[in-house]
């Protein structure tokens, strides 16, 4: 007898549609972030479609404002890549900078824990300020640091970049 799939001896995962936000719906999301780091943080998930482990790991020197792009290293399946950078959130990254009691040498998000800068924010940290920020924003959709990584994507589609561009800068394969 030839296999089908009804032999499986278990069923298929369900696939379901990711939650994407109105352009408005981030706005709010990022203004309803306390405090200040967190607004940064949702920022730069949003205006980058970074990871939030590629986020938590980013250090100051990966900030390239001569040529306006980000440079990420050890993505998804340890490749490193380039994003944009744009003016705006390089003001706010700047802002972010100047409100660093401690400036740290490597780490772009430096850990508050232990007072040590030496190492980076945790994924879970930013993972808390994104629910805390949709918590204070009143969603009724349910919102995750990678929702704003499918904004990303998704507004850029719908501003009419192509797909193939879009792929490259969230680090789903080489051109």
């Amino acid at each position: 007898k030839a296999w089908s799939v009804e032999d499986t001896p278990y069923p298929r995962k369900t696939r379901r549609l990711p939650t994407i936000l109105s352009q408005e719906e981030v706005a709010r999301l990022i203004d309803a972030a306390r405090p200040p780091l967190h607004r940064t943080l949702l920022m730069t998930l949003y205006a980058t479609g970074l990871r939030r482990a590629e986020l938590a790991r980013l250090r100051v020197s990966d900030i390239d404002s001569q040529r306006m792009v980000i440079h990420v290293r050890g993505g998804k399946g340890r490749k490193d890549r380039d994003v944009l950078l744009s003016p705006r959130l390089l003001d706010e990254l700047r802002q972010h900078w100047r409100r660093l009691q401690r400036k740290p040498s490597v780490w772009l998000f430096p850990s508050r824990h232990g007072r040590s800068s030496d190492r980076p924010i945790t994924p879970k940290g930013i993972y808390h300020a994104c629910k805390e920020a949709a918590r204070r924003a009143a969603f009724q959709k349910v919102v995750y640091p990678h929702t704003l990584r499918h904004c990303f994507a998704t507004h850029l589609l719908e501003a009419g970049a192509d797909l193939r561009t879009i792929q490259v800068l969230l680090g789903h394969g080489d051109l």
